[in-house]
């Protein structure tokens, strides 16, 4: 099955996945999903992902999503540069996410980071998603 947006599938599973409140959902896996989660592990919105070979060829990601007295971490999660419309800010021009409290996923030229590791490279690049 092809997507016209993987990271926003997968965005979408964690944010009905929390709605559901399932304790870990799966998605197909790419590098760049992969990166994305690594980045929302880091920052603490999820718990834990792991890759799983399905089948010879395909492997997905299982997803531990993370809750804090019985509600989801993650409020809100939002695609901001999409397949049809991509969104480049530079460093200087990334605002704070609710005073600070969120985060921003940035696709940059030294890997895919939050905006504060990002700020702290000096670089800017895609914003691919909001979450707070």
């Amino acid at each position: 099955m092809s997507f016209s947006d993987p990271l926003g599938d997968m965005l979408t599973r964690i944010r009905n996945g929390q709605k559901a409140r399932k304790t870990t959902i799966v998605s197909p896996s790419s590098k760049l999903r992969a990166n994305v989660l690594e980045v929302l592990k880091q920052e603490g919105y999820i718990r834990d992902y792991s890759q799983e070979k399905v089948a010879e060829g395909m492997e997905q990601l299982k997803i531990e999503l993370k809750y804090y007295e019985n509600q989801p971490v993650i409020q809100a999660v939002d695609r901001v540069s999409k397949p049809g419309r991509r969104v480049y800010a530079k460093i200087k021009d990334l605002k704070p996410i609710n005073n600070g409290l969120g985060v921003v996923v940035l696709s940059t030229p030294k890997g895919v980071l939050s905006d504060g590791k990002a700020r702290e490279l000096n670089v800017g690049g895609e914003v691919l998603c909001s979450v707070f």
